[in-house]
């Protein structure tokens, strides 16, 4: 029985290891740019995805305010620009429903952006399913995509640019 319990572990690490390097390999695509460069354009994207992949729980609500400010800049420049956010690594958590006490700042911060500055918020419903949780296990106003890097290629098909965040 051990044995069997051990084989399971060890496909799941190889396969979160797998979908972590493609996460990470589809960073380097020709569309990720940076902010300044974003707003040195003289006419707007089609739009903006923000990427955030980490194994950080909480990194979340630690960048989640200067993409408020990020967002603020890119409308100020290009109104009704469309903007999303896809989170795929351990900071995805972070607007759990179960984390809503934990993590209220950056719970508050999510509902503001989707509400408020019509952002989308995606997470990726592959990596919640690795920990158990479930798409029933987020708020309504947060996005449980099938899968993050599947999310960011759809809109990279869109003609958005990719501003990847990292720590």
């Amino acid at each position: 029985m051990n044995s069997l319990i051990e084989k399971h572990a060890v496909k799941r690490i190889l396969l979160k290891s797998l979908v972590f390097t493609i996460a990470l390999l589809s960073n380097t695509s020709a569309g990720s740019s940076d902010l300044d460069t974003v707003l040195a354009k003289k006419q707007a994207p089609p739009g903006i995805v923000f990427e955030i992949v980490s194994d950080d729980p909480g990194l979340l609500g630690e960048l989640l305010p200067s993409v408020k400010t990020d967002i603020k800049k890119l409308r100020d420049r290009f109104p009704g620009l469309p903007i999303a956010i896809v989170t795929h690594g351990l900071e995805q958590f972070d607007p759990s429903s179960k984390n809503s006490s934990k993590e209220k700042k950056t719970h508050d911060l999510v509902q503001e952006l989707v509400t408020a500055n019509e952002v989308d918020v995606h997470v990726c419903g592959t990596h919640a399913s690795w920990y158990g949780v479930m798409p029933e296990d987020f708020p309504d106003y947060v996005d449980v995509s099938p899968a993050g890097p599947a999310q960011i290629n759809d809109y990279e098909a869109l003609g958005y640019e990719i501003i990847i965040l990292t720590e």
